[in-house]
């Protein structure tokens, strides 16, 4: 798979830069794909559907479609458990709605240890929040001032390398801090919403990749 042309990217807003033909090139030895073509099998994993997800079309074909109030996928299956260092990506197009979403959650069965994607959207523009919280690190990046328009599709990742958290739009850096992270237990997905169900998802997602190592920019695989 191409890696990312970040001036090509960003400037023909994403679409027209992406290509689905080739495989992904990871940099670790253990990765996992997540393309969200069916709600059958995501990653060869069996889901759980929860109000009416649906197919939509996407540049490099299907994705699954979530309307904001009802629809959730679940997976039994935390795909960063025991990673001490990590890489998160995802494809995903957010179409606006309510201020608060949080759409790919990562949950330990250890409490609330988690990791995050969450957006907030403001009128017809958005910006990342990318979250982690577990035993001695609770932290979330946010930089409010870096806003996208909705209905676009969009690469997000998060990224932490031993001692810095960074999140990313575009291949873009958004913001960074230190963490003390400690590395996560086996558990469980929800994408469209939040675990416990809360903070629905309006907008659709076509492909996560998780790297049990922390990626470059330039490593960052891109459909």
């Amino acid at each position: 798979m191409k890696l990312l042309d970040r001036r090509n990217f960003l400037q023909a807003g994403a679409a027209a830069a992406l290509s689905l033909h080739q495989p992904i090139a990871f940099c670790s030895p253990r990765s996992e794909v997540w393309t969200f073509d069916n709600l059958q099998r995501i990653g060869a994993r069996p889901v759980t559907l929860e109000g009416q997800p649906k197919l939509v079309p996407s540049p490099w074909g299907n994705a699954v479609a979530f309307d904001g109030q009802h629809d959730a996928l679940f997976i039994d299956h935390h795909p960063l458990a025991g990673a001490t260092t990590f890489t998160f990506e995802a494809v995903f197009r957010p179409d606006g709605g309510a201020f608060e979403q949080r759409w790919f959650h990562l949950q330990s069965n250890e409490g609330s240890t988690r990791i995050m994607f969450e957006i907030r959207v403001v009128r017809d523009e958005w910006y990342l929040d990318a979250f982690m919280l577990g035993p001695g690190y609770n932290k979330a990046l946010v930089a409010t001032e870096k806003r996208f328009p909705t209905g676009r599709w969009y690469h997000v990742a998060q990224t932490y390398d031993g001692a810095r958290y960074r999140s990313y739009v575009n291949a873009e850096l958004q913001t960074e801090a230190s963490m003390p992270f400690q590395a996560q237990g086996a558990g469980r997905t929800s994408i469209g919403t939040r675990i416990n169900r809360a903070s629905y998802f309006n907008g659709a997602v076509r492909e996560a990749r998780f790297a049990h190592a922390p990626l470059s920019v330039s490593e960052f695989s891109l459909p």
